[in-house]
């Protein structure tokens, strides 16, 4: 797979830990029909990310195209912004579960939930489900 980092803009960033990030496009030079699926990071980047509305809408087109959409942790933020998790089940870091029902989806404390186009996984101790989903996802495909 080619895996590209998208941000607000083509630059570095870093992580909840000082791991830098270079993102390889800013979301305005990208284009969903370029692009099988989507993961949204975890941790507080999804609150950052929403901020900005072409990140918001890329989310919202890629699950209007049935794209798979992965996210985990705090990522569901960036699903509930996007307006695509009503009544969809899935499940997110444990203290983001009210936002994620209040947006409304059906939330389950489980590793990893699949429903339709969109994964979702809990927390960092989920990543190898987590991989393993996306991957047979994309397989099938």
């Amino acid at each position: 797979a080619k895996v590209e980092i998208i941000a607000p803009e083509k630059s570095e960033y870093k992580g909840k830990h000082g791991l830098p990030a270079k993102s390889d496009k800013k979301i305005g030079d990208t284009k969903t029909n370029d692009y099988d699926a989507l993961i949204v990071p975890g941790g507080y980047s999804p609150d950052l990310m929403r901020r900005h509305k072409k990140m918001v809408a890329f989310v919202k087109k890629m699950n209007e195209e049935e794209k798979i959409i992965a996210a985990i942790c705090h990522a569901g933020w960036m699903l509930a912004s996007a307006n695509i998790i009503k009544g969809k089940r899935l499940t997110s870091f444990f203290s983001i579960k009210d936002d994620m029902i209040n947006a409304g989806a059906d939330w389950i404390d489980e590793e990893v939930v699949k429903d339709g186009n969109i994964i979702t996984s809990r927390n960092p101790n989920d990543l190898p489900a987590f991989c393993t989903t996306i991957i047979e996802t994309l397989s099938s495909k």
